[in-house]
């Protein structure tokens, strides 16, 4: 089993790569290029104490993701914050046209600044490595302007307004990702509707196969067997049906309630048994949050009588 090392900062990460020191403790933009990972570290996993953004072309190897590998030969971006774990499989040989750069920040960097909360709005940094971001040469454009000028500002003699212009450009960057995300999840509907797809058939099975006793279907149980990350799986939907992985399950869960509400004399804490709702109050709140009526009300409205 590969070994996991965990690195705290900055300077390590340079380190364990081959790299000067950087120039500055807590932010440092490598470039791809020089990188030359040490021996000692391949084919091991790494969990990094600070954020981790890049973009690279003809990558050296494969990027693992638990029990699968993935192929980045095409420019990619992706994201990793502070405490993931991921892995890269180095090749025998390393390309000689490997190129792009890294982005590197210590939380600590965003001390007393508007980024400090915020950037925990930017759920791609949980997405799991394979849902990277493909980017066009044009969106590419955008990013390495975004990425030359936050250089220029660290490398040159910091002053009291630097801090506040590479964290501006920092939110630039992750707006601009937000943006290429959601492009990247309209332009491959197919894919997302047939992750849909596979959403409703589990649903079924889910209820076909497992007791009630096992509780409610939850995101992270889907996202599981979709193999997607859940907030992945989560902000695919949203962008193709307006509704997150949460409220889909919840319409799903409503209208196999009103099956069994229309067609069977099951009670109504029977019904929020079989769903696997602990409490039958917690079922019927549910409900008329998106029916307007009670579970009785519906089941009135079929039989009046």
């Amino acid at each position: 089993m590969a070994s996991i090392q965990r690195l705290k900062t900055i300077s390590e990460f340079h380190r364990t790569r081959g790299l000067t020191p950087p120039e500055h403790p807590l932010i440092s933009i490598v470039n791809y290029a020089e990188v030359q990972m040490l021996p000692e570290y391949n084919n091991c996993q790494w969990v990094f104490d600070f954020y981790f953004i890049s973009l690279k072309k003809n990558i050296a190897g494969k990027i693992r993701y638990g029990q699968q590998s993935y192929d980045f030969d095409e420019g990619v971006m992706f994201f990793i914050g502070p405490g993931q774990v991921f892995g890269l499989e180095r090749p025998t040989e390393a390309p000689s046209n490997k190129s792009g750069w890294m982005l590197l920040i210590h939380p600590d960097f965003f001390w007393n600044t508007s980024l400090a909360k915020e950037i925990k709005k930017y759920e791609y940094f949980g997405y799991a490595i394979h849902e990277a971001l493909f980017v066009s040469k044009k969106e590419e454009d955008t990013m390495i302007g975004i990425i030359k000028t936050i250089e220029q500002e660290y490398r040159s003699n910091i002053d009291k307004f630097s801090q506040r212009i590479i964290i501006s450009q920092i939110e630039t960057l992750l707006n601009y990702s937000e943006r290429f995300y959601n492009r990247q999840f309209i332009t491959r509907q197919r894919a997302g509707h047939q992750l849909l797809d596979k959403l409703e058939e589990l649903f079924v099975a889910y209820f076909k196969d497992t007791e009630p006793s096992n509780g409610l279907p939850t995101v992270q149980y889907f996202a599981d067997r979709l193999n997607v990350s859940p907030k992945y799986l989560s902000n695919m939907l949203k962008a193709l049906t307006g509704q997150t992985a949460q409220q889909l399950i919840h319409e799903q869960l409503i209208e196999l309630a009103k099956q069994k509400l229309s067609i069977t004399n099951l009670t109504v804490s029977e019904i929020a048994y079989e769903l696997g709702f602990e409490h039958s109050q917690s079922f019927s709140k549910l409900f008329k949050s998106k029916t307007n009526l009670s579970p009785l009300e519906f089941r009135k409205s079929f039989h009046p009588n």
